[in-house]
């Protein structure tokens, strides 16, 4: 079994409803977003899948988070934009841009020092 891993990052505002903490004001971060994929073979060239096709799919669902207050937006209107929100978010949109290739899961840093993954 092949995993390959892709980096991005966002950076982004958010504010917790709810929270009692200075979360609660409005804050920034800039979050680093991982995601692995898997699958068993390789193709004729040796590749599970070129890395800069996979950068391009993250882009995608990165780029409309980024630079935004994530409390704007319809995702995010029922919930709070929370680490765990937002990494559920990216892998349920990932997981049907990566096919046929298996999303394993999503790894979202809040800081360098801690992360949430996502997986189904």
């Amino acid at each position: 079994m092949f995993e390959l891993t892709v980096q991005g990052h966002i950076a982004s505002a958010h504010q917790l409803h709810g929270y009692d903490g200075p979360c609660k004001f409005m804050h920034g971060h800039t979050w680093k977003v991982q995601m692995v994929v898997c699958q068993e073979g390789i193709n004729a060239v040796g590749l599970v899948e070129d890395f800069k096709v996979l950068k391009a799919k993250l882009q995608d669902i990165l780029s409309p988070l980024d630079h935004v207050v994530l409390n704007d937006l319809p995702v995010f209107k029922d919930v709070n934009p929370s680490t765990e929100n937002l990494a559920r978010h990216i892998y349920r949109a990932l997981k049907g841009a990566c096919a046929p290739l298996r999303l394993k899961h999503v790894e979202v840093w809040e800081s360098d020092t801690a992360s949430v993954i996502y997986y189904e």
